[in-house]
C-alpha cells in the first residue's frame, strides 16, 4: 500500500531548523509515531507532497523553505489585547496564564483557534504574538514511514484519525 489521499499514515520523524545539521525542534517518541489522515489539509501541503507515494518502511528526508512551511513572520500578527478579555467566570484576571512566553489558545472572529505567545503583560493590555513559532524558518524533516492503512469511513467523514485504543483523535 502507498501513501495517498484518505490513507491513515503513521511516521516516526525528526524536525530540525534549516537543514539536516540544524537544531532538533521536535521528534516522535519511541513507539509513538505521528498518525494522521493523509490528504485532508491537516498538515503542511509540501510536507504531504514529499510523503505521497511512499510505502511502509520507506525513509524520507527533505527540507521546506519558510514559504512552503509556516510562512514569513508578520508584524501585524503581534498585537496588544485588552487585559480584561482574560477574565474568568468570577470576573478576575487570570494572572496565572498571563506569563511571558506562555502560549494561550484563543479564537479569532471567525472561530478559528490561534495560539498566542505572551510577549509582555502591561497594566491594561497583553502583548501577544500569533505567528507560528516556526514562521520565518526553513525546516528539515527526516524519518521513516511506519504504517499505512485504509481510513475508516468515519475517519474520512470527520477529517481525522480515530485512535482505536483510546478514542483520541490526531489532527
Amino acid at each position: 500500500m502507498i501513501i495517498e489521499k484518505d490513507k491513515v499514515v503513521a511516521i516516526d520523524f525528526e524536525l530540525k531548523l534549516n537543514d539536516e545539521n540544524g537544531a532538533v525542534v521536535e521528534k516522535t517518541e519511541e513507539n509513538k509515531p505521528l498518525t494522521f489522515l493523509f490528504g485532508n489539509g491537516n498538515l503542511l501541503e509540501k510536507f504531504e507532497d514529499n510523503l505521497s507515494g511512499k510505502k511502509s518502511g520507506d525513509a524520507f528526508a527533505f527540507g521546506l523553505k519558510s514559504d512552503e512551511a509556516y510562512g514569513q513572520r508578520r508584524e501585524d500578527m503581534v498585537v496588544d489585547l485588552p487585559k480584561d478579555i482574560f477574565k474568568n467566570e468570577k470576573g478576575e484576571i487570570m494572572e496565572d496564564i498571563l506569563v511571558k512566553d506562555n502560549f494561550i489558545p484563543m479564537k479569532d472572529e471567525g472561530g478559528n483557534v490561534l495560539n498566542g505567545k505572551v510577549l509582555e503583560v502591561k497594566d491594561d493590555a497583553v502583548n501577544m504574538d500569533f505567528n507560528h513559532p516556526l514562521a520565518g524558518q526553513d525546516i528539515y524533516f527526516s524519518g521513516t514511514v511506519k504504517n499505512i492503512r485504509e481510513a475508516k469511513k468515519e475517519e474520512i467523514d470527520h477529517g481525522h484519525v480515530h485512535d482505536e485504543h483510546t478514542g483520541t483523535t490526531h489532527e
